[in-house]
C-alpha cells in the first residue's frame, strides 16, 4: 500500500507539472501560422485542393481553429475569394480543403494563402490571427504549347439551368478567334491578351451526348478546338410515393422518378434510390427506379414510416410516407368467372376471390357491357361471388366483368376479371319496314317490293327468311305465299289489274315477326304532280307538304341515294299522320348531284298515292362541260347554233340559261351583246339566253369573208361552264352565194340536155355530120364496062391515064400538093372549086365539044359551077375503062343524052363540061404552060377510094361505038385546049 501511495503521489505531481507547463505555453501565445501549404489542381472537377499543417500545438490535444483562405487570380493583388474554414486540429495533423473554381483553372494563374486563429476555450482571450502564409501559385499554362488553341473546361459535367464559364487560350496566335455554341456565335470578354472568357447562363439540356462548343481562328486553314458540356437533368423529388400490400406478406412501394439524370456518354449512372423505415431502423437499396419490395415481418407491425432517398452527382432528395398496413390492402384479381342459366333475357354470373383473412370482407363491383350500354352492380363477397343479370336483350352479346376492394378500408380496386356471353334468340319484335314501286304494264301491274333488314334490337336473332303472302282482294280465299331466303331485301311481282293486299314477315329460329301490310289498288290513281325545286344544304334537304284530310294514316318520302346509278339504291322513310315536314340526310349525298323526292300519302287501306314531287341539290356546282354545238344555216351575215341534245337534268346544278361568246378580229359588239373579258384577257362579245329550254341561237350582223370563233356555255347559280375551246367559222362571200342559186339550175339543165343527146347520138350524127359515101358502093361504076375485068367495082388509077389535063377556074396562087406527103392542097382557102374535065373526042375531032363535070361533095365544093371545056384528041384505042367516073350505063347515057340535047340550044359552044374533083389529086406542079410542055406521068395508086358525082351541068352527046371518053384535060378558068 505504501508503494502504491508513493506511486500515486509521483503521478499526480508529474501531471500537475505538465498542466503547469501547458498553461505557461498557452500563456506565451505561441504563433499558429499554417505551414507546409500545398496547392494542387483537379481539372475534371475544376477544384483547388489545399493541404497544410499547424505547428506549435500542444501534443495529443484537439483544438478548434478557424482558417481564413485568400485566392487571387492572374496576380496576387486580384483577390477573387476570401473565406473561413472551421475545423478541429490535432498536433502535427495535415488539414485538407477544396475550392471549386467558376473559371476553368487552366485559363489563368491562381494564388493561394492562408492564416489561422484559435477558436477554443483552452486558449486565453483575446485570440488573434496568425500571420499569412506565403502565396502559392498554380499555373497550368506553363505546360501548354504556345502555338496551339485550347478551350477549357474539357468535358465538364453540369446541371441543367446552371451557369458555366469557358475560356480559350490562344498562345502566340495573333488572328481574331470566334467561338460558337451549337453553331451560334457567342461573345465574351478578354482576360489577358491570350485569354478570353465566356459566361453561359442557364445552360439548357439539348441532348444526352452533350452540348458542343468550339473556337476557331478567322482565316483559311484556321486552327480550331472545342469542348463538350455534358448537361444533366435536374434531379427531381420522387412523386406519387405509395406503399400497399396484396397478401400481407410483401409491401410494394412505387413512385414516379421523374426525369432520368443518367448520361451514358459521360459514364454518369442514373440516380440511386434507398428506402428507410424509421420504426424498425431498416434500410434497403432499391434495384429498380420505380418500385421497391419490402418484406413484412411477423412482429405484427401495423404502422410504417418510410423515407425514400434519391441521389446523383449533384444533389440528394427525399420523401416520407406514414401509413397503417391494414388501410393499404389491394386485393388480387378475381378468377373463375362463369355464366349459368343463360336465356333470352337472364343470366347468372359467378366468380371466386383470393382469401385475405377471416375478418376481411370484399366489396365487388359487377359491370355489364352490351349494345353500347353499361350497367354496374355492387356485391359483398368473402370467398365466392354470385349475381343475377336480368332484363337482357335476346340474341345479344354481352361482356361482364368484376373487380373487388376492401369493404371496410377502401384503398384500391383490384384488376378486372371478365367473360363474354350471348343470350338466346327470341321471335322478332317488330314488322319489317316495307315499300313498293308499281309500274303499269299491258293488262298487269309490275310490283317491286322492298324491305329493310330489321335492326339487331328488333330481330332478336338471325333472320333466316322472309314470308311474303299475296292476297287477291277480289278473291279473298286466294292466297299466294312466297318464302324469300335472307339476306334478300326485295322481290318482283307481276299482278293483274285487280286489288291486292301483301303481307311481309321476318322469321328466325324462334318465330316470326308481326306482319307489314301493303296494298296495291286496281287503279293506282297517281296523278301528274308538278316538280318543285328545293334547296339543300350540307346537312341534307328540309321539306314540308300540305296535310291531307280524310283517312290518311301516314306519309312516305321516297328518294334514291345514287340517282345516277341504274340500281338507284332506293330509300324511303315512313312518317306518322301528324308529320308534315322532315329533314332528309344521308352520308351518300354528294355535291353536284340532283336528288328527286316523292312524297306519298298512305290511306287506311295501306294504299299509297303521290302527293308532291321535289328536286334539289345539297350544293350546286358550276357545269363541268359545255354542250355539243352544231352549226348550220351559214350565210355571209349569220349562222345558227343548236345544242338540242344537251340534257339539263344531268347537270351539277339547275341550268338558268346559256351564254354565247363570239370572238372576231374587229372586236365590235352589235345590239343584244355586251363585251366580256375572258381569263386570258381576250375581249369578246357575250350573248345572254335566259331560257334554259332555248337550245338554238342565231348570230347575226356578221361580215362576209370574215373569221369568227364561238363558244356556248351554260350558267348556274354556282357559275358557268368552262371557257376552254372555241370553234372557228368563216363566213362566205356574199355574191358567189347569190350566183350559186342561178348557176346550179343552169348546170342541171345542161346535164339533162347532154344526157338526152347521148341517148340520141346516132340521130344527131345522121343530121349533123353524115357518113362519107363509100366509093365501093357507088352506082357510077356500073357505067364502065371492062372487057378485061367485067367484075371491076372501082376505077383504078392505072386505068385513067389521060392524054391531056386542063385546069379550069384555078385561082391565083393555087398549088396542088403531093398527096403522098399528106400536105394541104392549097396555102389559102379556095374561092372556087377546081374541076377535072373529061373531054370526049373522036379520032378526027378538032373543035370544041361538051364535057362531063364530077364533084366530090365531101370537100363542100359546089358542083354547079361549070366551066368551059377544051377538046383534046384521044387515041382510038383508048379503052372506056380509062374514064374516071362510073355509074350505071343506062342512067349515065340517059343523063348524057338529055343534057347534051339541052345544051345545044342553051349553052354556048365550049362551056359544057363534066367536072370531077377527086379525093386524091395527082402530084403535079406549075401552070398550063408547064403542062403543055411536060409529059404526063401516071400518078401512083392512092390508098384513098375515089368518089364521083354527076352534076346538073353535064352536057355531052351520047356515046357511040365510034367515039370514046379517051381524053382528060385539066384547064384553068377561061382556058381552052388547042
Amino acid at each position: 500500500m505504501a508503494l502504491f501511495a508513493v506511486f500515486q503521489t509521483t503521478f499526480l505531481l508529474t501531471l500537475l507539472s505538465l498542466r503547469t507547463y501547458q498553461g505557461e505555453v498557452l500563456a506565451e501565445r505561441l504563433p499558429l501560422t499554417p505551414e507546409a501549404l500545398q496547392v494542387s489542381i483537379n481539372s475534371t472537377q475544376q477544384c483547388l485542393h489545399l493541404q497544410w499543417t499547424v505547428h506549435n500545438l500542444p501534443y495529443n490535444q484537439e483544438f478548434k481553429m478557424v482558417f481564413q483562405i485568400q485566392i487571387s487570380r492572374t496576380k496576387t493583388s486580384n483577390v477573387i475569394w476570401v473565406g473561413n474554414y472551421s475545423t478541429t486540429v490535432k498536433w502535427n495533423e495535415t488539414v485538407h480543403w477544396s475550392w471549386e473554381s467558376e473559371l476553368p483553372l487552366e485559363c489563368t494563374a491562381h494564388f493561394v494563402r492562408i492564416r489561422s486563429v484559435a477558436d477554443d476555450a483552452k486558449f486565453p482571450e483575446p485570440n488573434f490571427w496568425s500571420s499569412w502564409s506565403s502565396w502559392q501559385e498554380v499555373n497550368v499554362q506553363d505546360f501548354l504549347g504556345q502555338d496551339a488553341l485550347f478551350v477549357f473546361p474539357k468535358d465538364k459535367l453540369v446541371e441543367e439551368g446552371s451557369n458555366v464559364t469557358i475560356c480559350y487560350i490562344s498562345g502566340n496566335i495573333r488572328n481574331n478567334i470566334s467561338c460558337y455554341l451549337e453553331g451560334e456565335q457567342i461573345h465574351g470578354k478578354q482576360l489577358d491578351p491570350h485569354v478570353s472568357t465566356f459566361k453561359l447562363k442557364n445552360v439548357p439540356f439539348i441532348r444526352k451526348r452533350g452540348t458542343n462548343i468550339y473556337c476557331e481562328e478567322n482565316q483559311r486553314n484556321a486552327i480550331s478546338n472545342g469542348t463538350v458540356l455534358f448537361v444533366s437533368k435536374v434531379l427531381e423529388e420522387p412523386k406519387d410515393f405509395s406503399c400497399e400490400t396484396r397478401d400481407f406478406k410483401t409491401l410494394i412501394c412505387t413512385w414516379d422518378p421523374g426525369a432520368d439524370t443518367a448520361l451514358a456518354w459521360f459514364k454518369q449512372p442514373s440516380q440511386s434510390y434507398t428506402l428507410f423505415e424509421s420504426f424498425s431502423g431498416k434500410k434497403k437499396s432499391c434495384e429498380e427506379k420505380t418500385r421497391c419490395n419490402w418484406q413484412i415481418t411477423q412482429d405484427s407491425q401495423e404502422i410504417y414510416n418510410f423515407t425514400l432517398v434519391t441521389a446523383n452527382y449533384f444533389r440528394t432528395r427525399s420523401v416520407n410516407l406514414l401509413f397503417n398496413l391494414t388501410h393499404r390492402v389491394h386485393p388480387m384479381r378475381p378468377f373463375s368467372v362463369q355464366f349459368e342459366n343463360v336465356s333470352a333475357t337472364n343470366a347468372v354470373m359467378t366468380w371466386k376471390v383470393h382469401a385475405i383473412g377471416d375478418y376481411f370482407t370484399l366489396l365487388c363491383q359487377v359491370e355489364l357491357h352490351g349494345e353500347g350500354k353499361m350497367i354496374q352492380h355492387n356485391v359483398s363477397v368473402k370467398v365466392n361471388g354470385k349475381y343475377l343479370l336480368n332484363e337482357l336483350e335476346p340474341y345479344t352479346e354481352y361482356v361482364a366483368q368484376v373487380r373487388c376492394a376492401d369493404a371496410k378500408h377502401f384503398w384500391k380496386w383490384s384488376e378486372w376479371s371478365g367473360q363474354d356471353f350471348t343470350t338466346t334468340e327470341a321471335a322478332p319484335s317488330e314488322a319489317p319496314d316495307v315499300w313498293r314501286t308499281v309500274k303499269l304494264g299491258p293488262g298487269s301491274h309490275n310490283v317491286t317490293l322492298f324491305w329493310k333488314p330489321l335492326s339487331k334490337f328488333h330481330a332478336n336473332g338471325k333472320i333466316l327468311f322472309y314470308n311474303v303472302v299475296i292476297e287477291n282482294l277480289d278473291k279473298p280465299s286466294s292466297l299466294e305465299p312466297h318464302s324469300i331466303p335472307a339476306p334478300a331485301n326485295g322481290m318482283e311481282l307481276t299482278l293483274d289489274q285487280g286489288s291486292y293486299r301483301i303481307r311481309v314477315t321476318a322469321s328466325n329460329s324462334a318465330g316470326a315477326s308481326p306482319a307489314a301490310v301493303m296494298a296495291v289498288s286496281a287503279e293506282p290513281g297517281n296523278k301528274e304532280v308538278e316538280e318543285e325545286i328545293i334547296k339543300g344544304t350540307e346537312d341534307g334537304f328540309s321539306m314540308s307538304w300540305k296535310p291531307q284530310s280524310g283517312d290518311v294514316m301516314g306519309y312516305v318520302v321516297e328518294w334514291c341515294d345514287r340517282p345516277q346509278d341504274p340500281l338507284c339504291d332506293l330509300q324511303w322513310k315512313n312518317l306518322g299522320p301528324n308529320t308534315t315536314s322532315i329533314v332528309i340526310s344521308s352520308d351518300a349525298f354528294r355535291p353536284g348531284v340532283r336528288y328527286n323526292f316523292r312524297i306519298y300519302g298512305l290511306s287506311t287501306r295501306r294504299i299509297a298515292y303521290l302527293l308532291e314531287n321535289k328536286t334539289g341539290y345539297t350544293q350546286e356546282l358550276a357545269p363541268s362541260d359545255n354542250p355539243q354545238v352544231v352549226m348550220n344555216n351559214l350565210t355571209s351575215h349569220s349562222f345558227t347554233l343548236s345544242w338540242k341534245n344537251y340534257s339539263t337534268k344531268s347537270q351539277p346544278a339547275f341550268i338558268k340559261g346559256y351564254r354565247v361568246y363570239l370572238k372576231s378580229k374587229a372586236g365590235q359588239c352589235h345590239p343584244g351583246a355586251e363585251k366580256a373579258v375572258l381569263p386570258d384577257n381576250t375581249v369578246c362579245c357575250q350573248y345572254e339566253i335566259d331560257n334554259p329550254e332555248q337550245k338554238t341561237f342565231t348570230v347575226e350582223n356578221l361580215q362576209p369573208e370574215s373569221f369568227y370563233e364561238f363558244l356556248v356555255t351554260p350558267y348556274t347559280s354556282a357559275g358557268e361552264g368552262p371557257r376552254r375551246t372555241f370553234t372557228k367559222v368563216r363566213t362566205p362571200d356574199e355574191y358567189p352565194y347569190m350566183l350559186l342559186r342561178v348557176i346550179l339550175p343552169v348546170i342541171l339543165c345542161v346535164l339533162l340536155l347532154v344526157l338526152g343527146c347521148h341517148l340520141k347520138s346516132q340521130w344527131m350524127k345522121d343530121k349533123c355530120y353524115p357518113d362519107i359515101p363509100d366509093p365501093y358502093k357507088s352506082s357510077v361504076l356500073s357505067l364502065i364496062k371492062s372487057k378485061e375485068n367485067p367484075h371491076r367495082t372501082i376505077m383504078s388509077i392505072s386505068d385513067c391515064i389521060p392524054d391531056a389535063i386542063e385546069v379550069v377556074n384555078k385561082p391565083e396562087g393555087t398549088k396542088i400538093q403531093s398527096l403522098g406527103a399528106r400536105k394541104s392542097l392549097t396555102e389559102r382557102d379556095l374561092t372556087k372549086p377546081t374541076y377535072l374535065y373529061l373531054l370526049p373526042t373522036e379520032k378526027n375531032y378538032s373543035g370544041p365539044g361538051p364535057c362531063i363535070c364530077f364533084e366530090n361533095y365531101t370537100y363542100n365544093q359546089a358542083a354547079s359551077d361549070c366551066g368551059s371545056c377544051a377538046h383534046a384528041p384521044v387515041p382510038p384505042e383508048a379503052p372506056p375503062s380509062q374514064l374516071g367516073l362510073l355509074t350505071s350505063p343506062e342512067n349515065l347515057l340517059k343523063a348524057l343524052e338529055k343534057n347534051y340535047m339541052n345544051s345545044l340550044g342553051e349553052i354556048p359552044a365550049g362551056e359544057t363540061t363534066l367536072n370531077y374533083v377527086s379525093q386524091v389529086a395527082s402530084p403535079m406542079s406549075g401552070d398550063k404552060d408547064s403542062l403543055s410542055t411536060n409529059a404526063l406521068v401516071p400518078p401512083p395508086c392512092s390508098e384513098y377510094k375515089m368518089q364521083m358525082a354527076v352534076p346538073f351541068c353535064l352536057a355531052s352527046p351520047p356515046p357511040t361505038k365510034n367515039n370514046n371518053l379517051s381524053s382528060i384535060t385539066l384547064l384553068g378558068p377561061g382556058e381552052h385546049y388547042r
